[in-house]
């Protein structure tokens, strides 16, 4: 038995609403040279106020599945990164499995906030290198712009809301899940700037005061301080990911990092002494969809050609918690 782990499709789903930064001239005291300025984002996606989680992550699962030639009832593992379930109970997985019939699935969330596909993606990996299960479907979905305070200049400009998903299968097939790797330090101040308090056991029930207070709101509070550490995490993610394989960085082809901040992948690409041409930017058209940004930016790239086979590719990320994680792929 091998125990190599091939990813043998892709997928990803942006909602068609459309949020310009010019619309949010007319909504804050913001505009479109000082949002781009500081962040790099011009748009974002907004999902319907029908749209769930689940309903994003299964339009993104539906591709991953047909460019893997697969059907979902064939699935074995569900693993879903995401912090916007449609409910905290179901998970966002089950509903997922539930929309897909995919009902030979084991399925269950991975919180990790913006680190989450990469997460996701090694839990997978590890359940298919045991043999506990053959093939597995790794999504990301977000509806973040759920979770904003709409009047919060400095937040609610950076979310978007998207899914992306990519098909596991154990054997030969696919490009190679060379390694991943996980980091989190729970106990960093840093942890406690990107923070959603109402919804947990801190903040329970929902009450008119925890609602006044704004406690269900995401709240991150961007500091130059944690501008460097997201900088270093990113770029330690990518040594580690390169140097455990005996690489190095000059031979990774295309690096897709998390969408956080553009400042944050321009500072990682001159630590890295990396050109940004070998950095896939989609920030710019979908803002931060946190945990989904890069599987969206993996779809898109291997749909339009940026990663063909033969190409090397490394996803980095850094989240709330704090989290981060890299991986390394060969296509």
């Amino acid at each position: 038995m091998t125990d190599r782990i091939g990813i043998v499709g892709t997928g990803s789903y942006l909602p068609e609403r459309v949020l310009t930064n010019l619309e949010l001239e007319n909504m804050l005291e913001t505009s479109d040279d000082w949002i781009y300025s500081r962040t790099g984002i011009r748009e974002r996606r907004i999902a319907e106020k029908d749209e769930c989680t689940s309903d994003l992550a299964r339009e993104a699962s539906l591709k991953a599945l047909e460019m893997a030639q697969m059907d979902a009832k064939g699935l074995e593992l569900i693993v879903m990164g995401t912090i916007t379930p449609d409910t905290h109970c179901p998970s966002g997985a089950n509903w997922l499995q539930a929309r897909l019939a995919a009902d030979k699935a084991v399925a269950f969330d991975v919180t990790a906030a913006c680190s989450g596909f990469i997460f996701a993606l090694s839990v997978a990996q590890q359940y298919l290198r045991t043999g506990a299960y053959n093939n597995a479907l790794v999504v990301a979905s977000e509806v973040m712009s759920r979770t904003v305070n709409w009047e919060d200049r400095e937040s609610c400009i950076l979310w978007g809301d998207g899914a992306g998903a990519a098909v596991l299968k154990k054997g030969d097939d696919g490009a190679t899940l060379v390694s991943t790797h996980l980091f989190s330090d729970g106990a960093s101040a840093e942890g406690q700037k990107l923070l959603m308090p109402g919804g947990g056991s801190k903040t329970t029930p929902i009450s008119y005061e925890s609602v006044d207070k704004g406690l269900h709101h995401l709240k991150l509070i961007e500091a130059s301080s944690t501008l460097k550490l997201a900088i270093r995490s990113f770029s330690d993610a990518c040594l580690e990911a390169v140097g455990s394989n005996g690489l190095d960085i000059s031979q990774v082809d295309v690096i897709i990092p998390h969408q956080a901040n553009i400042r944050i992948m321009k500072g990682m690409a001159k630590r890295l002494d990396v050109p940004m041409e070998r950095v896939y930017v989609t920030i710019h058209k979908y803002g931060n969809v946190s945990g989904a940004t890069v599987p969206i930016a993996l779809d898109e790239a291997v749909r339009n050609g940026t990663v063909r086979k033969g190409s090397l590719v490394l996803l980095t990320a850094f989240g709330g918690g704090i989290t981060w994680a890299s991986s390394l792929i060969r296509w």
